[in-house]
């Protein structure tokens, strides 16, 4: 397994390319392609990974996902039990900012697009009202076709270049992705291996070994091309679900969490501060 290099299937005189994915889950190896990607999910939950940021996503979320940033949608794991009926949806329009020529991105009339497709680098989350008024956008481009779907294309990228200070930033680094093929091989395995098994205990010699690393190695290793430590990665991973089974009434603290892999429930408690700057009870009353 490795981080995919994933090609967009588009003819060379298509600008825009327009997919939906209508599955029982979304596709789920980390990957990266060259286009940047703007995301509408429409159905589904599960956890997201794109770059440093681990976090979950849910209907009504856009996401813009950078040129070669490496990401992944993994679904919950109901989406994975076909007798549940639960399944995915997500609309998404991809583009290549070099297809349209580098002399077009520095007209006066786009200037301002081109400030902003600077940024998307690191990914971004759309926050209400622009989540809002960017999903009208896709939803007509989905129904648009030729001049008509450039214009709306034109009309979103506009809209995303005026209205920043409603998105956030998904990766806190800009991070170096132009790996060798066996490094993305190994990384790809430590977080498919953690979204697997995040719910047991893991320890830093059993993950160094997924990794054929000595722990002192896979420790480096991991800080180096992530910026945060395994221990901050697979506990970001682990709230991350416990967020999910928050909303669960039927559950109790201590039993979610024993399910996402904490030993005790002081030490859950903390972590989940930590990691989501409030209690688990305030979270539950917020949401």
């Amino acid at each position: 397994m490795k981080v995919v290099a994933f090609k967009i299937p588009k003819t060379h005189r298509e600008a825009v390319r327009l997919q939906i994915d209508d599955l029982p889950h979304l596709y789920d190896k980390l990957h990266q392609h060259p286009e940047i990607q703007i995301a509408l999910i429409e159905e589904s939950e599960g956890t997201l990974i794109a770059g440093d940021y681990v976090g979950r996503f849910s209907p009504g979320d856009i996401v813009v996902i950078g040129s070669n940033l490496p990401h992944v949608f993994k679904n919950d794991p109901e989406y994975y039990d076909s007798p549940t009926g639960a399944k995915a949806r997500m609309i998404s329009v991809f583009f290549d900012e070099d297809s349209w020529g580098k002399e077009f991105w520095y007209l006066a009339e786009t200037q301002h697009i081109r400030e902003f497709l600077k940024y998307t680098k690191r990914g971004f989350l759309l926050h209400s009202p622009l989540q809002e008024k960017a999903a009208v956008f896709l939803h007509q481009l989905l129904c648009s076709k030729d001049i008509e779907r450039l214009i709306y294309f034109f009309q979103l990228l506009s809209l995303l270049s005026q209205e920043r200070k409603h998105m956030q930033s998904l990766s806190l680094h800009e991070l170096n992705y132009d790996i060798k093929r066996g490094e993305e091989k190994r990384m790809s395995n430590i977080i498919q291996f953690t979204l697997n098994e995040y719910g047991r205990p893991i320890t830093l010699e059993e993950v160094a070994s997924i990794a054929n690393m000595t722990k002192e190695a896979f420790c480096r290793y991991f800080k180096e091309r992530t910026r945060k430590t395994y221990v901050s990665f697979l506990n970001e991973i682990r709230i991350s679900n416990a967020c999910r089974l928050l909303m669960d009434p039927q559950k109790t603290k201590a039993s979610i969490a024993c399910e996402v892999g904490f030993s005790n429930l002081s030490h859950f408690n903390r972590i989940f501060r930590k990691v989501m700057g409030q209690t688990p009870t305030d979270y539950q009353t917020n949401f």
